[in-house]
């Protein structure tokens, strides 16, 4: 028995160097290891083993079968191995003498802006919420301070779908969702894609976007807000801004704000992007109405705030001189090249 095992060894120790390829691997394991190979057939024999010697002969056999599988795994490894190399060898160079395609793709100028806006806002210590493009009736105005019979809701053509629900019209219908994820003091904006059904012209589209923010905690006033959006505008800008408010309305603030930045461009002389008038229009603001603090569960006797809305298309207007509105939706890749997209 022991001369059959070590005459096994020997001869699978032959065959096993003459290997070249997979084949040549899968018959050797075919031949030693398979139900009719050479050690599950000598399996049986055990029984005709004297008991003394039983031990002993089942683990040679063991140590055999191991060793044979073993080397059949190295043999693989090799063969794996030389595989690589060959393909590598094979592989397709690549020829730094063509031309460079340079049409590459980039971010839209709206992302761009998005993402330097929110970095800005990150550094402040805002988070960043998410928010739906479909809302409710109730988000999108109940619970905002505009009810089915305010007149705000005629200046506002929406989208509705067919199961009540509709395409937000304005950031602001993340509001309430917000104040009643946090409930209590919070710094969050919320960047986002709204719909209303416009005729379109060069400075109004069906599809735009804005970035709202809010900020509430116990005694914030007037004054907080002004500070914050000069600091932010700032920023935004990369240069000091002056900054000025006009009295507004919006439903969901009181006191509400129209707020003007002095033209960056022209430094207040006048301009074409200012149209001569040394200020520009650009952030709705103003002191969160105590019925929206109330519907988003906080106490407007206890908690106070103010919310700002940006519509970073008329930012990325400025910043690149657009006259219409219209360009940023166009895929006019002329007009992305201004950007630095491809």
């Amino acid at each position: 028995m022991k001369e059959k095992l070590q005459h096994i060894l020997k001869s699978f120790e032959e065959d096993i160097k003459k290997v070249v390829t997979y084949d040549d691997l899968e018959k050797i394991r075919v031949e030693y290891l398979s139900k009719k190979g050479y050690i599950p057939q000598i399996m049986p024999m055990l029984r005709e083993v004297p008991n003394e010697q039983k031990k002993e002969i089942g683990q040679l056999v063991n140590s055999v079968k191991n060793q044979i599988e073993d080397e059949l795994k190295n043999t693989k490894q090799m063969l794996d191995m030389k595989e690589i190399e060959k393909n590598i060898s094979n592989s397709e160079k690549i020829d730094i003498t063509l031309p460079v395609d340079n049409n590459i793709g980039s971010l839209h100028p709206r992302t761009t802006i998005q993402k330097e806006i929110e970095d800005i806002f990150i550094g402040m210590g805002f988070s960043v919420e998410d928010g739906k493009e479909v809302e409710t009736e109730y988000n999108n105005f109940d619970a905002v301070n505009v009810p089915k019979n305010h007149p705000a809701r005629d200046m506002q053509d929406t989208f509705w779908l067919d199961n009540g629900e509709l395409l937000k019209t304005h950031t602001s219908a993340s509001q309430n969702r917000i104040l009643r994820k946090y409930n209590g003091p919070l710094k969050a904006i919320f960047p986002g894609r709204c719909f209303r059904n416009e005729a379109l012209d060069h400075s109004h589209e069906n599809t735009f976007f804005q970035i709202e923010g809010m900020v509430v905690d116990k005694d914030v006033s007037v004054a907080n807000l002004i500070f914050f959006m000069k600091e932010m505008l700032s920023l935004v800008f990369k240069k000091d801004i002056e900054v000025r408010l006009r009295p507004g309305f919006f439903p969901f603030t009181e006191p509400s704000f129209e707020l003007d930045i002095k033209c960056p461009f022209c430094n207040g002389k006048g301009c074409s992007t200012c149209k001569n008038g040394g200020w520009i229009e650009l952030c709705p603001c103003g002191m969160i109405h105590p019925n929206v603090l109330r519907n988003g569960g906080l106490d407007p006797e206890q908690y106070s705030g103010f919310a700002f809305g940006l519509g970073y298309d008329r930012l990325v207007m400025m910043k690149g001189n657009l006259n219409d509105i219209r360009l940023l939706n166009s895929g006019n890749l002329k007009l992305l090249k201004q950007f630095g997209i491809k």
